[in-house]
């Protein structure tokens, strides 16, 4: 390779790097908000599992959490209720041919 390709690689490299780091109002912003409700899933799904029917041992004590998160309870049973494989949605995230 020669110093002028490696030049170009470099700047076009800065150029992607850049470019994504900067692009704050389309994908990244989408992936974060994705992420974020992700997140917030997971949390949900710690605390109140049992609403779907999964048994865990420390309900008793995620009621203490109810008052702050009963606005979120029904949006968030229906997201999960509406889930048919979560291992395809997680890997339709990273599908790089999209």
């Amino acid at each position: 390779m020669s110093k002028h390709e490696e030049k170009t690689g470099f700047i076009q490299f800065m150029k992607e790097f850049f470019g994504a780091a900067t692009d704050f109002n389309r994908k990244s912003r989408s992936m974060l908000d994705k992420e974020a409700v992700d997140q917030m899933d997971n949390f949900m799904l710690i605390c109140f599992a049992d609403n779907l029917g999964i048994p865990i041992p420390t309900s008793y004590y995620t009621l203490e959490l109810l008052p702050y998160l009963a606005e979120d309870l029904e949006k968030w049973q229906r997201r999960m209720m509406g889930r048919k494989s979560i291992w395809q949605e997680k890997w339709g995230d990273w599908d790089l041919d999209a």
